[in-house]
C-alpha cells in the first residue's frame, strides 16, 4: 500500500506525461501548465492553469489527463483549472523550450527583457539560428502564437508569445 506522498509522487509522473494537444512534443509539465497534484484521502486532485483563459486545448488536457491516471488506477480524480495567478511563459522549462526550439517553434524570450516591454523582441530562427527575422502576424497556427519569418532562409515560423 501507497502513503499518500507515493502516490503524490505516481500521480505527478502519471499527470506530467500527458502531453499538450497543440505541440505534441511538449507536456503539461513542460508548459508549466500543471500547477498542483495532492491526495486528500487516496483521491487524487490535479490543478492545471491554462496558457490563455479561453484555450481550446484545457478541455482535451483535462480528459487525458484523467484517463491517464484512471489507466494507471486512480480512480475517481479529479482535475481543477484555476486561473489565478495566471500562466506565464516564465513557468516553462528549459527542456521545454529546447524541445520547441528542436520542433520549429520559436520559444519566448525573457519577458523582463527591454526590448520585449518595448514591441523590439529579437527572435532568433528555430531553423538557421538567424536573429535577422520578421513578424508577420501576431496571430499564428494558435492564440499563445504568432507569425515570424527569417529573412536569412526565408522560413515562416512560428513564435511562442511571451506572457
Amino acid at each position: 500500500m501507497f502513503d499518500d506522498t507515493e502516490l503524490r509522487q505516481r500521480a505527478w509522473e502519471v499527470a506530467a506525461s500527458v502531453v499538450d494537444p497543440e505541440i505534441p512534443v511538449l507536456t503539461i509539465a513542460d508548459l508549466g501548465v500543471l500547477r498542483e497534484v495532492a491526495v486528500n484521502e487516496g483521491r487524487v486532485e490535479v490543478t492545471i492553469t491554462p496558457t490563455y483563459s479561453g484555450c481550446p486545448a484545457m478541455n482535451m488536457i483535462t480528459l487525458e489527463i484523467e484517463l491517464a491516471l484512471e489507466h494507471e488506477g486512480f480512480r475517481n480524480s479529479k482535475v481543477r483549472t484555476v486561473l489565478a495567478p495566471a500562466w506565464t511563459t516564465a513557468w516553462m522549462s528549459e527542456d521545454g523550450r529546447r524541445k520547441l526550439r528542436e520542433y520549429g517553434i520559436a520559444p519566448p524570450q525573457e519577458a523582463n527583457s527591454r526590448r520585449a516591454l518595448f514591441g523590439m523582441e529579437q527572435v532568433a530562427c528555430p531553423q538557421c539560428g538567424s536573429e535577422d527575422t520578421e513578424v508577420l502576424s501576431e496571430f499564428g497556427s494558435t492564440s499563445c502564437k504568432a507569425l515570424w519569418r527569417c529573412k536569412n532562409c526565408r522560413e515562416p515560423f512560428d513564435y511562442f508569445k511571451c506572457h
